[in-house]
C-alpha cells in the first residue's frame, strides 16, 4: 500500500498542478504546463536511478528517505498564501507570507525526484516480498495507483470548495504521507534492533 500511495499521489498531483498554478499564481495554461513539467518529467526520468539505489541500498532504506523528503516538501507547500496585520507602535503593519513561483517550482522538482525513487522502490519491495507472485501484486499496486489518481483530484476539488484554501490539496497529501510514515515505522523500522548488542540504525539496514 505504501507503493500505491506514492503512485496515487504522483498521478493525482500531475493532473491537479496546472489548475493550481493558474489559480494561485495567475499563469496562463502554457506556463502552468511548463512548470508542471518540472514535477512530472523528473518523476519519470529519475525512476531508473531510483531502481539502482533500491538494488544497492534496499527498498526499505530508499522508501524511508523518500517519505521524509516528501513530508518536508509537502509541509512547506501546504502553507497557504497569507496576509496578516500586526498592531505596532507606529500603526498597523501588514505582512505577506507565501511561496513565490520560483521556490514552489524548486520544491516540486525535489518532490518529483523523490517520487521517482519511491516508484522504483515499490517494485524492489515486490520482488523481495512476493517473488512468486510479482505479476499479480504489480497489477494490484498499479490498479490501486490508477484508481487513487482518479479519486484524489476529486477530493482536491472538494477540499477547495469546503475550505476555500487552494493549498488544501497539499495538506491532504501531507496527511497521507504522514500516515504512511507511521505505518512504515510500526511495520518495519520498529522491528530493527535499536539498543544493546548488535543494534543497528533503521537507515543502515537493508531490506534484503
Amino acid at each position: 500500500m505504501r507503493g500505491a500511495s506514492r503512485r496515487t499521489a504522483f498521478v493525482a498531483l500531475a493532473l491537479w498542478l496546472p489548475r493550481y498554478l493558474i489559480g494561485v499564481y495567475g499563469f496562463d495554461i502554457k506556463t502552468a504546463g511548463m512548470i508542471g513539467a518540472a514535477y512530472s518529467i523528473p518523476g519519470s526520468i529519475f525512476r531508473a536511478y531510483g531502481g539502482h539505489l533500491s538494488d544497492k541500498y534496499g527498498a526499505h532504506q530508499v522508501t524511508w528517505w523518500v517519505m521524509w523528503v516528501s513530508w518536508i516538501c509537502l509541509f512547506i507547500l501546504s502553507y497557504p498564501q497569507t496576509d496578516f496585520t500586526i498592531a505596532t507602535v507606529t500603526g498597523p503593519q501588514t505582512f505577506h507570507i507565501g511561496l513565490n513561483a520560483y521556490v514552489f517550482t524548486v520544491l516540486l522538482f525535489i518532490m518529483g525526484v523523490a517520487f521517482a525513487f519511491g516508484k522504483a522502490s515499490v517494485f524492489k519491495y515486490i520482488s523481495d516480498e512476493y517473488p512468486d507472485n510479482m505479476g499479480v501484486v504489480s497489477g494490484i499496486v498499479g490498479l490501486a495507483g490508477g484508481l487513487g489518481g482518479f479519486v484524489l483530484p476529486i477530493m482536491f476539488g472538494a477540499l477547495v470548495d469546503i475550505t476555500g484554501i487552494r493549498s488544501s490539496a497539499f495538506m491532504l497529501m501531507y496527511g497521507v504521507v504522514w500516515v504512511s510514515l507511521i505505518w512504515m515505522y510500526l511495520s518495519e523500522v520498529r522491528k530493527i534492533p535499536m539498543m544493546g548488542k548488535g543494534s543497528a540504525s533503521p537507515l543502515s539496514s537493508s531490506s534484503n
